[in-house]
């Protein structure tokens, strides 16, 4: 006799994807909405994955600040930058979130009936996510964040890394995260380590590279790690986690069609949506943006949040292209064992411009600030990168 199926359960809001973006969903929409009721997919058993997330405090508007203070795990009154002809402090604050605060937050902030962690999510439409075991969620609206959805409709570069976090014998010396130390050598385009100083004797110590293919050897860069820690006099106990990402540097492409290959007609959030700086690749500036602005709405339908959602993505999609034409300088431009150059390059400019830079805000007048001067890449090159982006539209 075939088994009944289990009972379908009814919400205000679904949020597929327990990572980020969703996860701010959540708690967003928790704290400016207790009536309504929100339930959170993840396939996972924990939420957030395995990640460590830094930003400035410049990233975030004041106003935003209160879905993300309590995230926070470590912050840092500024941060240094090193290249092979320049190094620089800069005041920015920078945090630091770990994925298991995320998991705790949601875990203390919402019903455990809303949070379905372990389950695998089979379809989804603007009002219906199937779960396993036949199991249907009915919702007033269905937000997509699930992370990428098929980037073979854009035109990307990558970055990609290996970080650990490790425990060292003896205390560093280190008072402030290094953004970038690009004084390594280069290796498969930009190189660069990035540290961040957790306590007085644990560290986490990232190899990053802008390269143009998506492959990583973990196995490589974690070698390139011990050389680093080693080099910097650091005796290691222990790695007490390991983080790995491909990310992808978008130079252009056809949104319409990535949003489509994500779930069709539902909501989207996240790498899903295509909500990610360009240059950067990090998406937790925009993940509080439509954190906040979700749960402010007035209400959840699924057509509506899917209509709106999308012209959010499409407004930060043209707010995007000049980002991505200093990507196709970056990646097309310049030979990859002289990509540094560009960056050290931006790192002499003025802090206020770096600070709208990496919260995707610049000013008209940053971009040309950016661009004008001695470029750091054949001018020839530089042209027919931007040019590029023309033929393409």
């Amino acid at each position: 006799m075939p088994m009944a199926a289990p009972t379908p359960i009814k919400c205000d809001l679904a949020v597929v994807g327990g990572g980020l973006a969703g996860g701010l969903i959540a708690l967003a929409v928790a704290r400016q909405r207790p009536e309504l009721k929100i339930v959170l997919v993840e396939q996972e058993q924990h939420f957030g994955g395995n990640h460590i997330w830094s930003f400035f405090a410049s990233d975030i508007a004041p106003e935003h600040r209160w879905l993300t203070a309590p995230l926070v795990t470590y912050g840092w009154s500024g941060y240094d930058v090193h290249f092979p002809a320049h190094s620089r402090s800069l005041d920015n604050i920078y945090y630091t979130i770990e994925s298991e605060r995320l998991d705790w937050l949601l875990r203390h902030n919402l019903p455990a009936s809303s949070l379905l962690a372990g389950r695998t999510v089979k379809a989804v439409s603007p009002r219906l996510v199937v779960l396993d075991g036949a199991q249907r969620i009915n919702a007033g609206g269905v937000i997509d964040a699930r992370g990428v959805a098929d980037y073979h409709h854009l035109d990307c570069g990558w970055q990609k890394f290996t970080g650990q976090l490790m425990q060292l014998s003896e205390p560093h010396d280190l008072t402030r995260p290094i953004v970038m130390d690009a004084t390594v050598e280069q290796y498969d385009g930009y190189r660069f380590v990035y540290v961040l100083p957790f306590g007085m004797d644990k560290v986490f110590v990232e190899d990053t590279y802008y390269s143009d293919k998506p492959d990583l050897d973990r196995r490589v860069m974690a070698q390139r790690i011990a050389a680093y820690a080693d080099g910097k006099g650091w005796q290691v106990e222990r790695v007490l986690r390991e983080e790995t990402g491909v990310l992808p540097v978008v130079m252009g492409g056809d949104l319409e069609n990535y949003w489509a290959s994500g779930s069709g007609r539902t909501a989207k959030a996240g790498a899903r949506g295509a909500f990610l700086h360009p240059v950067t690749s990090y998406s937790l500036p925009d993940a509080v943006r439509n954190a906040i602005y979700i749960s402010e709405l007035p209400d959840y339908d699924g057509d509506r949040l899917n209509m709106l959602m999308r012209q959010r993505a499409q407004e930060h999609w043209k707010s995007g292209n000049f980002y991505r034409i200093l990507n196709r300088m970056l990646f097309r431009a310049s030979e990859p064992s002289e990509r540094y150059k560009i960056l050290e390059r931006f790192y002499r400019l003025k802090p206020g411009l770096i600070e709208r830079f990496y919260a995707g805000q610049s000013t008209s007048g940053d971009k040309a600030r950016i661009l004008s001067g001695k470029p750091p890449v054949p001018i020839g090159k530089a042209l027919q990168a931007i040019r590029a982006r023309k033929k393409k539209r």
